[in-house]
C-alpha cells in the first residue's frame, strides 16, 4: 500500500490533469469551438497570457498544451528568474529552431513581476517566433504587462472553479488508486465534499489540499466516517483573497464603495471584512468612507461625514481587531443613508466653469474698499448688509456679471437637502419679487 504523503509530492500535484479533457471549469477556452482546443487541433499555438485566480489551472493548462504540441517546453517562475535565465532559455530555442526545427513554450509563472525592462528582454523573441510565450498571471495584465507584449498576446481568461466542479475533483482524488486514495478506506459523511467546495472559494489546490490534510491528520482511525467536525479540526484557517499591492485591492475597496451606494448593508459589511480579513490597513478603508461620506451622501444627510471622520479616529485610537467595529458601525450607517451626489456634481460644475472663464473679477460691490482710492474706483460701492435685512437675505449678485444666473448645486429630494431645497426656492422667490420691483 503506498505510504501517503511521506517523501512524495502532494495530493494537488499528484493530481495535476495531464490532458484537456480532465480539466475542470474552462469550457469556454477548452470545449469545442474554443480557442485553445482550435489552436491544439490544429497545432498552431498563439502566445498566450492566462489570467485568472489562484488554483484555476494556469500552469496545468500551460503544460498540457506543451504536451499536446510538436514544441519543447521550458519554464521559469518571474520571481526567481532574471534577465540571463531569460538569454539562456532564448539561446536554447534559437538552437533548436536552427537545428530541428522545432518551436519553444516558453512558459513563465506569474509573469506580472517580470518588470519593464525584463519583459523588453523577450519581446523581441515572441516577435519573431522564436518563443510561444504562455505567460501566468492572478493579475490584470493591462496593468502589468507592457502594450508591447500584450498586443503580440491572446488573454485568456480563467473563471474560479464552480463548488460543483471541485467536487468532482476531490471525488476523483478519493477514487484514484495511484494519485489518490483509492487504495486507502476513505469514508466521509454526506456533504463534506461540499463543504470543502465552499470553503475553497473555486481554488483548485486548496480544496485538494484541504482533502489530503483532512485524510493524513485523521489517518489513524480506518473505517470511520470523517464529518465537517474533523475537517473544522484539521483546518488551518485560510485568508480571504486579497492582494494588498494589486488589482484586488482596486476591485474590493470599489465593491465596497459600490454596495454602499447602492444601500446594500449586508454586501457593504462583507466587502468590509473581507479587505480587513485580507490585512488591508483600517485607516484606507477609513479614507474611503470620508471620500463617500461627501461624494455619495453629501448634505442629504450631514451627519454622514462626521460619523465617517469619528469610525477614522476611533480605528486610529484602538487599532484591530478592536477598532473594526467602528469601521463597521460607518459602514451600516453610510449604507442606510440617504443619497445624494449634488455636491459632488456642482463641485465639479464649478471648477470646470472657474477653469473656462478664466479670470472674471468678483462684482465690485462685494470688495473690500480699505483704501481711499478703491473706494473712489467703486470697491464696495452698493453692497448690502444681508444681516440688516428681514430674515438675513438680501438679493443681490456675487457671481461675476458673465456668470450671473448660473446655478451649480440643485439639490435632491432626500434627506435634509429636502430642507436646503425648500431654503433656495424661498430665497430665490425673494429675488424674483425684487427683480420684478425693478422691472416695473
Amino acid at each position: 500500500m503506498r505510504e501517503s504523503g511521506r517523501g512524495e509530492a502532494p495530493l494537488a500535484d499528484r493530481m495535476r490533469p495531464t490532458s484537456l479533457e480532465h480539466i475542470l471549469g474552462q469550457d469556454k477556452w477548452l470545449g469545442s469551438g474554443g480557442l485553445i482546443r482550435m489552436a491544439l487541433e490544429n497545432d498552431h499555438i498563439p502566445s498566450l497570457i492566462l489570467w485568472g485566480p489562484p488554483g484555476c489551472g494556469k500552469t496545468t493548462l500551460a503544460r498540457v498544451i506543451a504536451a499536446h504540441t510538436r514544441n519543447r517546453f521550458e519554464s521559469v517562475s518571474a520571481v526567481f528568474s532574471g534577465v540571463r535565465e531569460l538569454r539562456a532559455v532564448v539561446e536554447r530555442a534559437q538552437m533548436v529552431r536552427n537545428t530541428e526545427g522545432v518551436g519553444t513554450i516558453f512558459f513563465v509563472d506569474e509573469i506580472h513581476r517580470f518588470n519593464k525592462s525584463q519583459q523588453d528582454a523577450f519581446l523581441p523573441f515572441v516577435e519573431d517566433g522564436t518563443l510561444i510565450l504562455i505567460g501566468a498571471t492572478t493579475e490584470n495584465p493591462s496593468f502589468e504587462l507592457n502594450n508591447a507584449l500584450l498586443s503580440r498576446c491572446r488573454v485568456v481568461v480563467l473563471e474560479p472553479l464552480s463548488e460543483m466542479a471541485l467536487v468532482t475533483l476531490l471525488g476523483r482524488a478519493l477514487d484514484d488508486p495511484v494519485a489518490g486514495y483509492g487504495e486507502r478506506a476513505v469514508h466521509l459523511e454526506e456533504g463534506v465534499l461540499a463543504e470543502m467546495a465552499r470553503r475553497a472559494g473555486g481554488d483548485a489546490r486548496y480544496a485538494l489540499n484541504l482533502l489530503e490534510t483532512l485524510v493524513e491528520l485523521t489517518g489513524e482511525a480506518p473505517g470511520r466516517k470523517l464529518g465537517v467536525g474533523d475537517l473544522e479540526k484539521s483546518l488551518t484557517q485560510r485568508s480571504a483573497l486579497f492582494d494588498r499591492a494589486g488589482e484586488g485591492h482596486y476591485n474590493l475597496i470599489s465593491a465596497l464603495h459600490k454596495s454602499l451606494r447602492g444601500s446594500d448593508v449586508d454586501a457593504s459589511l462583507y466587502w468590509l471584512a473581507r479587505m480587513l480579513e485580507g490585512g488591508e490597513d483600517g485607516l484606507y478603508i477609513a479614507r474611503r468612507m470620508i471620500r463617500f461620506a461627501t461624494e455619495d451622501v453629501g448634505n442629504a444627510d450631514p451627519q454622514a461625514l462626521a460619523v465617517a471622520l469619528h469610525a477614522r479616529d476611533a480605528f486610529h485610537f484602538l487599532g484591530s481587531p478592536e477598532g473594526d467595529l467602528a469601521l463597521a458601525q460607518a459602514v451600516v450607517y453610510l449604507a442606510t443613508a440617504p443619497k445624494s451626489n449634488s455636491i459632488y456634481e456642482a463641485f465639479t460644475l464649478a471648477r470646470r466653469r472657474a477653469a473656462e472663464s478664466g479670470y472674471m473679477p468678483p462684482p465690485l460691490h462685494i470688495l473690500n474698499a480699505p483704501t481711499a482710492l478703491m473706494k473712489k474706483l467703486g470697491y464696495g460701492s452698493g453692497y448690502r448688509y444681508a444681516h440688516d435685512y428681514e430674515g438675513g437675505y438680501v438679493a443681490q449678485e456675487y457671481l461675476p456679471d458673465a456668470l450671473r444666473g448660473e446655478r451649480f448645486y440643485q439639490p435632491v429630494e432626500r434627506g435634509f437637502e429636502r430642507e436646503i431645497a425648500r431654503r433656495l426656492a424661498f430665497w430665490q422667490r425673494l429675488k424674483n419679487k425684487e427683480k420684478n420691483k425693478k422691472n416695473d
